[in-house]
């Protein structure tokens, strides 16, 4: 008898220590659910209408379109026979399970700082949590010599800092924790710091903004968000969680694509983080107050009122009035676009950009698109009206700048660069065969 109830606590025993490591294990795959959420994983990884994480999203780079591969935990074609010691080279060293070097397109460069922990829980979730999907998405087939993946291995060399984040103990937790999503997870540097000639991030511009190619991610170091952008914690929290801010700002582009999939999707206590670090210090911000109550449109529209205009105020007239009104203020909830922060840039690519592209929350009506309607010349003209009359800016684009925005942006010098070089390089060849055959001779 008594054996019996030895062997019955030991078959309980064992049942509680199973059940335990199966919770603990949910808990680190729900973990890595989050910090994949956090680290925007899905929007290079997860294209539309195809199995969440199975690859194949178009990424445009100045150098070619590189395609996000399958990373599933798929045998075939996907990181399942990846060991944890080889995802946390790829995550953290740009070094893929057959010892290729991978694109910095992958942000690498900011997932090293990620603690072993946080590696282990992603390690777990992608393994477990992830559905495997057997299809191998399109390869990526940059220009030569940038297809020359091992090259890749001196440019890490030279920029990849390798070092895990340090707290700093002079900092409170918060402002760690902010310190670590920014420079790590959520990799913020990889679009807001300008880049090299080598397409390397320039480290004592950190976050002090960068052209996208096409959108423009503005400067959000301390000295700017303490600036005239008006910008406190609470506005910076509310902003990432929603693509709107009180002192006016909308996120457009790019950063809405990460509000909506990424940021919005995080706890609260991990957006007050993050606003603690970018703005250590909550400034008294007194934005412009919002006219609210306006249902029709404000303001002289007589035909005689017409007659006097510009043509980037006719194009508004016809087309943005109907939301943002006459001069600007705002209707029925829409945006005001006096003194909007958008118009307070060092260019005025992103107003062009949102008139083309629109502005299209994935949970909410958004701006609709006028690359259709409107000509080049007819973008640029609407887009200077609104810098100029709204936004009392100097900046102004032309059309050419338009129909370059249009087109995806600037091909990066460094192709140019690459070409000389091969040309310089062919022609050294010839030159040393010449003269190897006249010394011969």
């Amino acid at each position: 008898m008594a054996k019996q109830w030895k062997s019955g606590l030991a078959a309980v025993a064992l049942l509680m220590l199973c059940t335990s490591v199966q919770a603990a294990d949910q808990n680190l795959i729900k973990r890595g659910e989050y910090l994949a959420i956090a680290g925007d994983c899905g929007a290079c990884h997860s294209e539309e209408g195809k199995a969440p994480f199975s690859g194949g999203h178009a990424i445009a780079s100045p150098l070619g379109t590189i395609f996000s591969t399958n990373i599933t935990p798929s045998k075939v074609a996907g990181i399942g026979n990846y060991s944890e010691q080889q995802f946390a080279a790829a995550l953290r060293k740009g070094v893929r399970g057959d010892g290729s070097q991978l694109y910095p397109a992958m942000p690498y460069t900011a997932y090293a700082k990620l603690t072993d922990e946080d590696v282990a829980a992603l390690y777990a979730y992608f393994m477990q949590g992830v559905q495997p999907v057997d299809v191998q998405p399109e390869k990526t087939a940059l220009p030569f010599p940038f297809n020359l993946r091992f090259s890749m291995a001196a440019w890490n060399l030279m920029f990849l800092d390798s070092k895990p984040f340090q707290p700093d103990a002079a900092q409170s937790a918060q402002w760690n924790r902010g310190a670590y999503l920014v420079e790590g997870l959520t990799h913020c540097s990889t679009c807001h710091t300008p880049r090299n000639l080598l397409m390397a991030e320039q480290q004592d511009k950190n976050l002090q903004g960068a052209s996208l190619g096409t959108w423009f991610a503005p400067d959000i170091s301390v000295d700017a968000l303490q600036g005239k952008a008006h910008w406190t914690r609470e506005m910076l929290a509310d902003y990432l969680a929603t693509g709107h801010a009180s002192n006016g700002a909308t996120a457009g582009g790019p950063m809405l694509e990460a509000i909506d999939k990424s940021f919005a999707r995080m706890t609260p206590d991990d957006r007050q983080a993050i606003a603690s670090y970018l703005l250590p210090a909550s400034g008294n911000a007194n934005p412009p107050a919002a006219k609210k109550g306006l249902t029709k449109v404000q303001g002289d529209d007589t035909p005689a009122a017409w007659s006097g205009l510009g043509e980037g105020a006719q194009i508004y007239r016809n087309n943005c009035a109907s939301c943002h009104n006459l001069s600007g203020q705002g209707l029925n909830g829409l945006p005001a676009l006096q003194n909007h922060p958008v118009l307070d840039k060092p260019n005025a690519d992103n107003v062009a950009m949102a008139i083309l592209q629109g502005v299209w929350p994935e949970k909410q009506q958004g701006m609709i698109g006028f690359a259709g309607e409107l000509n080049d010349q007819q973008i640029a003209s609407v887009t200077n009206y609104v810098m100029q009359d709204f936004g009392h800016s100097q900046m102004q684009i032309s059309a050419e700048r338009v129909a370059t925005l249009r087109a995806g942006g600037e091909a990066s010098p460094l192709m140019l660069l690459s070409r000389i070089g091969m040309v310089a390089a062919g022609v050294i060849v010839l030159l040393l065969l010449w003269w190897w055959r006249r010394k011969r001779s």
